[in-house]
Parts: C-alpha cells; sequence; structure tokens
C-alpha cells in the first residue's frame, strides 16, 4: 500500500512514541519536503514537541507539481497541499491526515485519508496495541491532540474497550 502522510499524524504519534506503527502498519510511509520541514519547524516552535526528529524511516520526496484540483481547494495548509499532491504523484492508496479541510479534499480525490485514530484502530486489530486508551490518553496529555469525545467513544467501543 502506497502511503503519504502530513505532518499532523507523525509529530503526534512522534510526541507519545508510537511512530513505529505507521512503519509496522504500512512499511513505506512517504512525506514531501513541506512536510518534513513543517516537522522541524513545530518540533523547534512548540515545547510540547521540541526534541523530536523526523523518523529516519520516512521517505521525503519532492512534489513535481500541485495540480489544479488541488490548488484550487480551500483552507489547505502548505503541508496538506503537498501531501495531498504527493500522494497523486504517486498514486497513492491512502493519506495520513488528521485535519478536516485536508481529510475532505482526500475523499473528494477519491483517496482514502486516515487519521490518528485509524492509525491507532488498525494497531489494535492488528495485534500491535493491546488497548489504544493509555495511547489516547497519552495523545490528550502529552501531545495536546483534540479528539472529539463521541468519536473516541465510539472507537473504544468498537474495539471492546468502553
Amino acid at each position: 500500500m502506497i502511503v503519504v502522510a502530513d505532518t499532523s499524524v507523525i509529530l503526534n504519534l512522534c510526541c507519545v512514541r508510537q511512530e513505529h506503527l505507521l512503519l509496522a502498519l504500512f512499511r513505506e510511509v512517504s512525506i514531501p519536503e513541506e512536510v518534513r520541514s513543517e516537522f522541524e519547524r513545530l518540533s523547534k516552535q512548540q515545547p510540547r514537541f521540541q526534541g523530536l526528529r523526523v523518523p529516519s524511516w520516512l521517505k521525503v520526496m519532492s512534489v513535481d507539481a500541485v495540480p489544479d484540483s488541488i490548488a484550487v481547494m480551500p483552507n489547505l495548509h502548505a503541508g496538506e497541499t503537498a501531501a495531498l499532491a504527493l500522494a497523486m504523484q504517486l498514486e497513492a492508496q491512502a493519506v495520513l491526515m488528521d485535519e478536516s479541510a485536508g481529510r475532505k479534499a482526500a475523499h473528494l480525490l477519491g483517496m482514502q485519508a486516515i487519521g490518528v485514530l485509524g492509525v491507532l484502530m488498525q494497531a489494535k486489530r492488528s495485534g500491535l496495541l493491546s488497548a489504544i486508551k493509555p495511547v489516547l490518553d497519552d495523545l490528550d496529555n502529552q501531545a495536546g491532540f483534540w479528539l472529539a469525545p463521541a468519536l473516541a467513544e465510539a472507537a473504544l467501543e468498537k474495539l471492546g474497550e468502553a
């Protein structure tokens, strides 16, 4: 499966030391240069992310061009735009993205969008995690990652953790 990631999923999983789940689930994850730059900038600017490094196993790539179909989409930041463009360039099956504008754009482009919660759910189903609740708690407490309570409860119930 070809997968391209935006900054949020990688940064938040790195913050709680769960980035290895991406490699275990997807084997190869590509990111555009813009995502690497954004990760590095945030790891210097925001105290909760200080000291984090871009995982060496991520495949950093250049985007050839941003298609008009992406360029005209509203509310996308540079990392999302580049990740979607790279996903189109690579004909990726999925993009790892949490922000609603980016997820909506991915769906409009016919791509599957997988966020942090989706990664954690796949990891539990694959036996990589025994439970996602502790990781969700860490994401909240350490990374400041917000997840709608109803969404978290539905996921926990679906996985038998409610």
